[in-house]
């Protein structure tokens, strides 16, 4: 899963956010300065990541794309699940997208200072772009594959994956919807054992 779906999946709970949300900058067990409920969240960020690279619905969506992507083809899809979500938020939240994006931007700035410098570098780029918003249109998520095709020093192609979105567009949706269930369920029984 991307960022959004890391964020919500932390059940609405501040500190969970914020580590969710900061686990991919944070190497190995570098996290235990950190308060314990920051690091909660990014355990759960990597129990996310690990449920969801072996779920049979997330292997079936990455067939679903092109070959050359290759190893890249997880990012792609954990992209599009952001989309998907985004674009279907009324489903899953009462807050709307606009208002719950700010207030997690809100969150960020508010604690700043336990923030990994990766993030600190990006923090400006997402909030000024927009990224979790935007998340929900096409043009939203190409933009970020195109981002990410740059981050990659243009190796990963992931500029294309949008008509590999556009052709599979209603399987690639039923995918998520099914897949987000179980990930829901998964993520509702993880943070009970905090």
């Amino acid at each position: 899963m991307n960022f959004l779906a890391h964020i919500y999946l932390s059940n609405n709970n501040p500190a969970l956010q914020i580590g969710n949300f900061i686990a991919d900058f944070i190497k190995a067990n570098q996290y235990k300065h950190l308060p314990k409920k920051i690091q909660n969240g990014i355990i759960l960020h990597r129990f996310i990541d690990t449920f969801t690279d072996a779920h049979p619905i997330v292997k079936q969506s990455k067939r679903r794309l092109n070959k050359r992507y290759g190893l890249y083809s997880g990012i792609i899809i954990d992209i599009f699940y952001d989309h998907f979500l985004a674009k279907n938020w009324a489903n899953y939240s009462q807050i709307n997208l606009a208002e719950y994006t700010n207030n997690f931007y809100a969150l960020l700035n508010k604690n700043i200072a336990i923030l990994p410098s990766g993030v600190i570098k990006l923090l400006p780029y997402i909030i000024r772009d927009n990224w979790l918003l935007n998340y929900a249109s096409l043009k939203g998520i190409e933009k970020t594959l195109i981002g990410m095709n740059k981050r990659t020093q243009l190796k990963s192609q992931m500029h294309l994956a949008i008509v590999d979105l556009k052709l599979n567009y209603s399987d690639f949706e039923s995918d998520f919807k099914s897949f987000f269930k179980n990930l829901l369920n998964f993520c509702a029984a993880k943070i009970k054992e905090f």
